[in-house]
């Protein structure tokens, strides 16, 4: 296979594949949570949530930022199934309206396909919402495996979805380099033994990312080759 060259001197050289997130890594999404989550909870009679609890929670899949958005502003969590119902239904309708692609990245993913590293989705979005926000912002043809928090029976920042991924693509974990914003990414990835590059600009639960600890740290994902 062929491997990246230009690396960040912390990452291995001789990488066959890169996994990517989406939310908060590829696409600035926090609008679009933000508002179907209000549409959610005005349909429930319940107040909504500010644009910081919604920044800190996202991440760790959809069902967990519901059961702590209900927490949140004191929501039976019995209604849990009718959050989950109307959360699905108003996302599904707004999907990628309140959405961006950041900077640099569609450059930085055409900069990764050309130095010959294969390329997968991982996120903790379901795919029902990811395939389609991607191919709105015309990131789809980048990947050739698109994988959701409802692709595999564990989600990040438990490694099984990222070892599947690296199956999938038929590289090993320490030549398959995760990039990411969060914790969730930096656990799975070293639980799976996969090399890790953390973007500057997403969503890590109010937390520094540089505290996380990570080969190398991105303001774009172009910085991957120098």
């Amino acid at each position: 296979m062929t491997s990246a060259s230009h690396l960040p001197p912390d990452l291995p050289s001789g990488l066959d594949a890169a996994i990517i997130d989406l939310d908060g890594t590829l696409v600035d999404t926090l609008g679009d949570f933000v508002a179907v989550l209000g549409l959610t909870l005005d349909e429930l009679g319940l107040p909504r949530v500010e644009r910081a609890f919604v920044e800190r929670t996202v991440g760790k899949g959809s069902e967990h930022l519901i059961r702590q958005t209900l927490a949140a502003v004191g929501g039976d969590p019995a209604r849990y199934e009718l959050a989950w119902a109307a959360y699905q239904r108003h996302y599904l309708s707004i999907n990628g309206e309140f959405a961006a692609v950041f900077a640099g990245v569609a450059e930085g993913l055409q900069s990764l396909r050309d130095a010959g590293l294969r390329l997968a989705c991982l996120t903790n979005k379901p795919l029902a919402f990811a395939r389609p926000l991607l191919a709105a912002k015309g990131l789809d043809g980048y990947f050739e495996f698109v994988f959701g928090g409802d692709s595999f029976a564990r989600k990040k920042p438990d490694p099984l979805p990222l070892l599947e991924t690296c199956r999938a693509l038929g590289t090993l974990p320490a030549r398959t380099l995760m990039v990411g914003d969060s914790r969730n990414d930096a656990e799975a990835a070293h639980a799976a033994g996969c090399p890790v590059a953390l973007v500057s600009y997403g969503y890590n639960h109010g937390e520094p990312i540089r505290a996380v600890p990570a080969a190398a740290y991105l303001d774009r994902i172009g910085q991957l080759l120098g």
